[in-house]
This record gives structure tokens, sequence and C-alpha cells, in this order.
């Protein structure tokens, strides 16, 4: 009885949308079918993204060893950490919910909180693909001004994250990513 709350406790938020588009199909069956498609193609991506991320997470758990990347984005990794960050970020291929993962991963070595924030803003924001087509489309002067807005933004929340997050909290992110 216990593991079966535990496993409703888990996945609440999915059941809880699952009824929601059940009764949408029941009081409104246009909308409700709509809404049964979108939902199915959306998990249909998300299957097709997340299995090769977690294979490469996997496979970068094993092969990157904890003093490797504590020297790249560790707490002594100073702007060398960031900047490695932000083109690892820049670099990644796939939806935003495919950093997070990366990103325990990260914490999991031990990273700078501050690299791994860097490391999710740039991937939000900074893809080269997305630069590119950008610039192509809406002209270069406007790609780098919005680059140059975003990596000041990305490093300014960053910083302004960590410094803010009192110990405790640091800690138990660490804790949490080490559970993983």
């Amino acid at each position: 009885m216990k593991q079966l709350f535990i496993i409703l406790k888990r996945y609440r938020f999915f059941l809880a949308l699952f009824a929601v588009n059940l009764a949408l199909l029941y009081v409104l069956p246009e909308i409700g079918r709509h809404s049964l498609e979108i939902t199915g193609n959306n998990l249909l991506e998300m299957l097709s993204v997340l299995p090769p991320i977690f294979v490469l997470l996997g496979l970068m758990d094993v092969w990157v060893q904890r003093d490797t990347m504590i020297k790249f984005m560790g707490h002594g990794s100073g702007f060398k950490g960031g900047l490695f960050a932000f083109l690892l970020g820049a670099a990644a291929a796939g939806p935003l919910y495919a950093a997070f993962p990366v990103a325990a991963v990260l914490l999991k070595k031990n990273a700078k909180l501050t690299n791994v924030f860097i490391f999710i803003g740039a991937w939000s924001t900074t893809k080269i693909p997305m630069l590119l087509f950008e610039a192509s489309n809406l002209g270069t002067p406007y790609t780098l001004i919005r680059l140059g807005c975003n990596i000041v933004g990305i490093i300014l929340i960053a910083v302004l994250l960590e410094k803010s997050l009192p110990e405790k909290d640091k800690a138990a992110i660490y804790d949490n990513a080490e559970k993983l």
C-alpha cells in the first residue's frame, strides 16, 4: 500500500493531466481528441529524444572522471569553467528538458553551480544552429546584439543565483544530484 502511495505521489501531475484529458474527451469530444493527439505527439517526441540523451549521460558518467570535471568546471575553474559550460550548452542539441539530466550529471561530478546555471542558460538561448538560422533570417547585427545581451544576462543570472542561494540549499542541490 505504501509503495502504491509513493508511485501515485511521484506521478501525480501526469495522472492529473491524464484525468483532465479524459474529462475533456467526455465533456468536449472534439477538443478532447485534439488534446489527446497533442499529448500523444509530445510523448512520442520526448521518447525519441530522452533515450539517446540518457545513453550519452551514462557514457559521460563512466568515461569522464570526477577530477577532470572538477578541473574544467569545478569551483576553481574560474573563467575557463564558465566558457566551457557556455560552449557545452551552445553546442547541445535537443529541447530544454534534455538539459536538466545533463545538468544533474554535471552536479554529480561536482561542477560549480554557477557553471551549471550558465550551461542551462546557454542551452536555452544560444544554440549554434538557432543562431545561424536567426542570422540568415533576421540579420547578423540583430543576432550579435541578442547574443551579447544573452551572454551578459546568463552570466549575471548565474552569478546572482549562486550568490543568493544559502549554503544549505546548495548542499541539498548537490545531495539530490548525487542520489540520481
